[in-house]
């Protein structure tokens, strides 16, 4: 159901933002070109989030803010429905975590200009995205921990190969 680009995408995202978080103030030639390999993916994968397979398109998972609450009140009550794809919760933190990373790696770029080199509040506003991306980072780990538990299927190992158990009758697909 996820194809090989999300999975990809998902996975080297997942890297470069990491190499980038511990390469901070330590090796910036390495945090630099990671913050390069991050910015890129997001470019690349607004463009699959229009064009590319179904569960991959941003109009199969995005919902509305009600969807979401409601989404997150039924989680609340342990009355959640299982998606196939992203879950409306999961669908917002995509969205979130996809503009926060935009957004740092935007900033990061600015700094390596002369318009900003040395620009005291652009390194704050860096710094501030990048801890925010952390922040989202664990939330998003915790839901993917709730939603595996709840669901009773390992979505870190569906994320690697690809594959969920089929829609039930209670499920969205």
């Amino acid at each position: 159901m996820w194809d090989p680009f999300v999975r990809l995408f998902h996975w080297s995202l997942a890297l470069s933002f990491a190499i980038a978080w511990f390469s901070a103030n330590s090796w910036d030639a390495l945090h630099i070109w990671a913050g390069y390999a991050a910015g890129a993916l997001i470019v690349v994968r607004a463009a699959w989030g229009v064009v590319g397979t179904p569960y991959a398109r941003f109009s199969q998972f995005v919902r509305s803010p009600r969807g979401v609450l409601a989404y997150l009140k039924a989680i609340a009550r342990r009355g959640e429905r299982r998606y196939v794809g992203h879950n409306p919760a999961g669908g917002a933190m995509v969205i979130a975590l996809i503009l926060l990373i935009g957004a740092t790696a935007a900033t990061g770029l600015a700094l390596t200009i002369d318009a900003f080199w040395g620009v005291a509040w652009m390194q704050s506003l860096h710094n501030a995205l990048a801890d925010g991306l952390l922040l989202l980072v664990g939330a998003h780990l915790a839901g993917v921990m709730l939603a595996s538990f709840r669901h009773r299927e390992n979505l870190v190992v569906a994320m690697i190969h690809g594959r969920k158990r089929a829609a039930g009758r209670n499920d969205v697909a």
